[in-house]
C-alpha cells in the first residue's frame, strides 16, 4: 500500500491534542461496537478460494465495513490503521492482499471511493440517492418545505439528530442535494461561505 505522506503522520505540536482527545472517543466508542458472530470465525479472515463462498464472505465484509464506519461516524478508512483486519481474540487477520481484495470489493459496491488508492477510502454511509431521499423526508418532517436552512444546519444542526445524514461529508451532502435539483424538490444558493450556502426545498 501506498504509505501515508508525512503531513498525515506527523500532526503538528499543536494538532496532537485535539487528535488525542478525538482518539481517545473514538476508541471509546469503538468499543462499545457490537461485532457481528461471524467476526469470531476463523476462515472469515482468508479469502475463500470458492467462488460463492468467496462472494458470501465479501458480502459480510462490506456489511461489516458500512455498519462499523456509520454507527461510529467516521467518514474515511484510512487502510493501514483500520482495526477491522485483525482479530485479537482469535489471533486472525487479512494480508495485504486480502485486504485490497476486501476494499476494491467494497468500493465496487457504491459504498466507498478512493481517495488515495490503496490508503484512503471515503466510507459512503449512505449511497448519494438514498441521501437525497432521507434528506427530502426529513424537510417534509420538519417544515423546511417552502422554507431555507444551510449546509452546515444540514450536516450539524440540532434537528438532524440521529438523521442518516448527520456529520456526513459536505460533498457527498452536496451529490445528494444535487439529485433534489434534478428532481425539482430543491434549490441551491450561495452563501459567505460553502458551509453558508442555502437549500430551499420545494413541495
Amino acid at each position: 500500500f501506498v504509505s501515508l505522506s508525512p503531513c498525515l503522520q506527523q500532526p503538528a505540536p499543536w494538532q496532537q491534542p485535539i487528535l488525542a482527545l478525538g482518539l481517545i472517543k473514538l476508541a471509546m466508542s469503538a468499543a462499545n461496537f457490537q461485532y457481528p458472530e461471524f467476526y469470531s470465525f476463523p476462515p472469515f479472515f482468508t479469502i475463500q478460494p470458492v467462488l460463492a463462498s468467496r462472494e458470501k464472505q465479501l458480502a459480510l465484509w462490506r456489511e461489516l465495513i458500512l455498519r462499523y464506519h456509520t454507527e461510529l461516524k467516521i467518514k474515511n478508512l484510512v487502510v493501514p490503521e483500520c482495526p477491522l483486519w485483525k482479530n485479537d481474540v482469535i489471533q486472525r487477520q487479512l494480508q495485504p492482499d486480502e485486504i485490497k481484495t476486501v476494499m476494491n470489493d467494497f468500493c465496487k459496491s457504491g459504498h466507498g471511493e478512493w481517495l488515495d488508492e490503496g490508503t484512503i477510502a471515503r466510507i459512503l454511509w449512505r449511497k448519494p440517492d438514498q441521501l437525497a431521499t432521507d434528506i427530502y423526508q426529513w424537510a417534509e418532517k420538519n417544515g423546511y418545505i417552502n422554507s431555507v436552512c444551510t449546509v452546515y444546519e444540514l450536516h450539524s444542526g440540532e434537528d438532524v439528530n440521529g438523521m442518516s445524514f448527520q456529520g456526513a461529508d459536505e460533498e457527498l451532502l452536496r451529490r445528494a442535494l444535487s439529485i433534489l435539483e434534478q428532481r425539482g424538490k430543491c434549490t441551491l444558493f450561495k452563501g459567505d461561505t460553502s458551509e453558508e450556502d442555502g437549500i430551499k426545498f420545494f413541495p
